[in-house]
């Protein structure tokens, strides 16, 4: 941070102004992109359909970068448009792509491996709006209002959609700990 900009003006998580001035896009995707790739897995469940989501999110943010480096919160920016494309693209039931019937692929097993599947299978399971009120607010730390105002949608109907999806994970996960 350059001496010329007061320490209040830079919000926790964003990435400071760079010494040659505003933030440059390189150092923005640089700094922003492994936060906004996990929480794209959280959405979407598969690094590769992630991996596209956070692209598309970084096309879009370049195409508007001068409003996103004018915003006085760019990784605010950077999450609803992630969000964003992410429903946007869940309302669109048809797709190109066709998953294949068998990849070879080997991974090494450690003791969480098969509860996060789990996890991912069951978060797969929800409503792609459902999903998206989870990990905003319970794996992205986000306020009930904070993620209400990133989805459009009333406090107390969140409130009513997160009981009902936590409810649901409960049903295969009976020891959730409440996130109240």
């Amino acid at each position: 941070m350059t001496s010329a900009t007061p320490p209040e003006a830079v919000r926790m998580g964003d990435p400071p102004p760079g010494p040659d001035g505003p933030l440059d896009f390189d150092r923005f995707v640089a700094e922003t992109a492994p936060r906004l790739h996990r929480t794209a897995v959280l959405l979407c469940g598969d690094h590769h359909l992630a991996e596209d989501l956070t692209q598309t999110t970084y096309a879009k943010l370049f195409s508007r970068w001068s409003a996103v480096r004018a915003s006085t919160n760019p990784v605010a920016y950077a999450r609803t448009t992630l969000v964003r494309t992410f429903l946007s693209q869940r309302r669109r039931r048809s797709s190109a792509e066709r998953p294949a019937e068998h990849v070879d692929d080997r991974a090494v097993e450690d003791p969480d491996t098969a509860r996060r599947l789990d996890l991912l299978a069951a978060l797969a399971e929800l409503s792609p709006t459902d999903r998206t009120v989870l990990v905003l607010r319970y794996l992205e730390d986000l306020s009930v209002a904070q993620t209400a105002h990133l989805l459009g949608i009333t406090e107390p109907t969140l409130r009513a959609r997160s009981s009902r999806a936590v409810a649901r994970l409960r049903t295969r996960f009976p020891d959730l700990e409440d996130p109240a």
